[in-house]
C-alpha cells in the first residue's frame, strides 16, 4: 500500500490524524495534513480507509498493487427519481389495449 496527498487541497479539519494517527498529523501553524508514512504496513489498512473516507477534500490517494483507489472521492452526485414509471408501450386505439 502507498498513499500520496495532495496538501494544497486539504481543508485541515484533521479526521486523517484521528482516523490514523500513526500515518497522518497535521502541521502546527496551518492544521494541513503531514503524511508521516507513505508505506504503512497493512495494520494500517483500515484505518487508513477510513481516514479516506471521512477526508472531506479528498486529498488522500491510495494505491494497492500500482492502481489507485480514492475512497474519499465525492462521486457523481444522483438526484432521486420521478419514482415509478409508466408502461414503456404507447397504447393506440384500435389495439384492444394489450
Amino acid at each position: 500500500m502507498r498513499i500520496s496527498i495532495d496538501a494544497d487541497k486539504c481543508v485541515a479539519v484533521g479526521v486523517c490524524a484521528l482516523a490514523a494517527p500513526e500515518v497522518f498529523d497535521q502541521n502546527e501553524d496551518d492544521g494541513v495534513v503531514v503524511l508521516l508514512d507513505a508505506t504503512p504496513g497493512p495494520e494500517q489498512y483500515d484505518a487508513v480507509q477510513e481516514a479516506i473516507i471521512r477526508c472531506p477534500a479528498a486529498v488522500i490517494r491510495l494505491e494497492q498493487g500500482g492502481e489507485p483507489e480514492r475512497l474519499g472521492e465525492p462521486g457523481p452526485r444522483t438526484e432521486p427519481g420521478p419514482g415509478p414509471q409508466a408502461d414503456p408501450v404507447k397504447r393506440t386505439e384500435g389495439d384492444g389495449g394489450a
